[in-house]
């Protein structure tokens, strides 16, 4: 496959006025994809010949997933697990290999309290594999296959230096699709998490979770994590995908490969689900046996403040949240119930103490 993107519509953006437009017929299907296939074309051939077509014979073989340093991952969680109910019993992305003995990054969540793993290259064959590392504070995972895949290991790139309307490439276990990187901003999740400077690139792939994003030098800038419909922002409704920069992972990989996790003290977690209402959070679920549970803190809650301090928007929340000290720390909230504020307080905790991993590591 020379190139993959979404299979049931193309998208074509201009990156100058955020510009989409669906194409569905499929008789208006070339035309469509021609602004991204040419973007793709100038990309492709700028690659360096180690991460595009090789020559052979004095020919150029068509350029293939496995040209690109990414495995397929399968994984399968413990009968138990915590995640279980929202992310599944078996999950299945790709992985990045980052070094010679068989070191694979990926997204975290696809191996969470992950039971067994495995990993296949093109030709299909699984290697088992072990869950090495979960970041929750920036969403990386690491795993390492019992033997090190026949793949080239991918060289970081210095995600920082990323620019709006940079052309790129999104590689997944099952293909490539082009794609421009349409904003930097903050990414605030509903799960307790925040990126302050995550990258979102549009039009939306399928197959996102755990794909690289290459920049023209067949270099690594981030790990797919979303699908999001806001990828311009403020500016306009686009659908695209958010990706955790690479250079995030740069001053932790050591410490996660020797420690199972950063050296970074761990956040103060509460176990709740929220929704951003004009700057005030709706709690829309509490994890069972959480913090929250334990506090009184129920569905249908609006947080409106911590410590005392009115919030803003569910990234002011969380760094408020955070600023109360490490995991542990009792977080005194400010929540709206009925027509009532109250205060409640909420011993946090680590959220590793919180699942369910069987940790290799």
């Amino acid at each position: 496959m020379l190139l993959h993107s979404l299979a049931s519509r193309r998208e074509r953006f201009n990156p100058r006025t955020g510009w989409v437009s669906r194409i569905r017929d499929h008789g208006r299907l070339m035309s469509g994809g021609l602004a991204l296939l040419v973007a793709a074309s100038v990309l492709l051939a700028a690659l360096p010949v180690s991460a595009a077509d090789a020559p052979r014979g004095g020919s150029r073989e068509p350029l293939t997933v496995d040209a690109f340093s990414v495995v397929k991952i399968r994984a399968k969680v413990v009968p138990d697990a915590r995640s279980r109910a929202t992310l599944g019993p078996e999950r299945e992305g790709t992985g990045i290999v980052i070094d010679s003995s068989g070191l694979i990054l990926t997204i975290g969540y696809l191996i969470q309290e992950a039971e067994t793993v495995e990993v296949s290259a093109v030709d299909g064959r699984p290697l088992p594999a072990s869950v090495i590392a979960y970041d929750f504070s920036t969403g990386f995972g690491l795993l390492r296959a019992i033997k090190a895949p026949a793949i080239k290991p991918i060289a970081f790139g210095d995600s920082a230096r990323v620019s709006d309307s940079e052309p790129v490439l999104i590689v997944g276990f099952d293909g490539v699709a082009p794609a421009f990187v349409v904003s930097r901003r903050p990414f605030a999740g509903y799960w307790e998490y925040l990126l302050e400077e995550a990258i979102y690139t549009a039009p939306a792939t399928v197959n996102w979770q755990g794909a690289a994003l290459i920049n023209k030098e067949g270099k690594l800038l981030g790990v797919g994590s979303l699908v999001v419909n806001d990828a311009l922002g403020a500016r306009a409704r686009l659908p695209g995908n958010m990706f955790v920069p690479i250079d995030l992972l740069k001053p932790i990989l050591g410490d996660m490969i020797a420690q199972g996790k950063s050296a970074n003290k761990p956040r103060p977690w509460l176990g709740i689900n929220t929704q951003d209402l004009q700057g005030k959070l709706i709690v829309t679920r509490i994890s069972p046996d959480s913090p929250a549970e334990k506090a009184g803190l129920v569905s249908g809650d609006i947080i409106v403040g911590v410590r005392g301090e009115t919030i803003h928007s569910q990234a002011d929340f969380y760094r408020k949240l955070w600023a109360s000290g490490d995991a542990g720390a009792e977080v005194m909230l400010d929540v709206l119930k009925g027509t009532e504020i109250r205060k409640l307080g909420v011993t946090s905790m680590d959220r590793n103490h919180y699942l369910r991993p069987r940790p290799t590591y």
